[in-house]
């Protein structure tokens, strides 16, 4: 049976690890974020509203999960790393933008301020989203990575985003609001919808360290593990939390009758799956050691994100 026990364990031995990797790199990738999207567009409002948006705060835990491993397997960090890292943000933020729309959750708020619809219009919103995808595959083939990690990068993450990854997981929310998903179901749709962007931010950290397949397995199942635990956490949050302490509407899931893990589970069975999930991620980490030999710390330290 999954205890408490592993997760307190975490938080003593890892956060401060976590804490100072992500002092290192958050403010890297956001100087990096700025800069590079002053002038993406000569349509300054197109501009003003992919700015807005990427900006407006947010963990980058994407981009901090594809430089964790590289740090991992010793590999210093280039300009083309950086690039070809960070660009999953723009991924990331266009689909935020677009899952806020009124058309599919129709949010009003997003980390605090108003959403990207709310702001600039729906039209706009819509075109920011648009443009910022693309711009995503720009970074990675301008990067100056070499044209096979580039190739493996930018198939990676078409297949992660694309109709069996993201938006396959999108339209399986979509269209399963109001009916009642079996756990198995609901956890396909999580896997695509949130795990699948998780799952590539990992990948593409072991691509550009070019490690070994072996290697890669017990790696891509804790970015799936993660990916998992995530969602779980979110939803735990979405029916515990103020909007205040989240930076969005709470309780929306519920009332619009959305598939989650704790309507399914109930709260206590939804914290059961999140500890039983940071478990399957901790056992795929000594796996990727024992096969690798190297410490896998650092990304143990993400894990303590649930124990906030």
């Amino acid at each position: 049976m999954v205890t408490k026990c592993r997760l307190s364990k975490l938080t003593l031995m890892n956060k401060q690890q976590l804490v100072a990797f992500e002092t290192k790199w958050r403010p890297q990738i956001n100087q990096y974020l700025d800069e590079h999207l002053v002038a993406c567009s000569d349509q300054p409002t197109l501009t003003a509203a992919m700015r807005y948006s990427v900006l407006a705060g947010g963990k980058r835990l994407r981009p901090l999960l594809t430089l964790a491993i590289l740090d991992v397997f010793g590999i210093m960090v280039t300009p083309a790393n950086l690039r070809a890292s960070v660009a999953v943000e723009l991924m990331h933020t266009y689909s935020l933008i677009h899952d806020d729309l009124p058309a599919m959750d129709n949010d009003q708020l997003r980390r605090g301020e108003p959403t990207n619809h709310v702001k600039f219009g729906e039209d706009v919103a819509i075109l920011a989203g648009d443009a910022l995808q693309p711009l995503t595959f720009e970074w990675i083939a301008d990067s100056g990575l070499s044209a096979t990690i580039v190739a493996d990068q930018t198939l990676a993450l078409a297949r992660a985003t694309g109709p069996q990854g993201m938006v396959a997981g999108q339209i399986a929310d979509v269209l399963g609001a109001g009916q009642h998903l079996a756990l198995p179901a609901l956890q396909q749709l999580h896997r695509e919808k949130t795990g699948a962007l998780i799952h590539y931010a990992v990948q593409a950290g072991l691509i550009q360290a070019q490690v070994r397949s072996d290697v890669q397995a017990p790696l891509l199942r804790y970015a799936d593990a993660y990916g998992l635990a995530f969602q779980i956490y979110d939803d735990i949050l979405d029916v515990t939390s103020t909007p205040a302490q989240l930076g969005k509407a709470t309780h929306k899931d519920a009332n619009e009758h959305k598939n989650t893990y704790p309507g399914l589970l109930g709260l206590a069975g939804a914290q059961t799956a999140l500890r039983q999930a940071v478990t399957a991620a901790q056992v795929a980490l000594e796996q990727a050691s024992a096969a690798s030999h190297q410490n896998m710390d650092l990304l143990a330290a993400f894990l303590t994100y649930f124990t906030d």
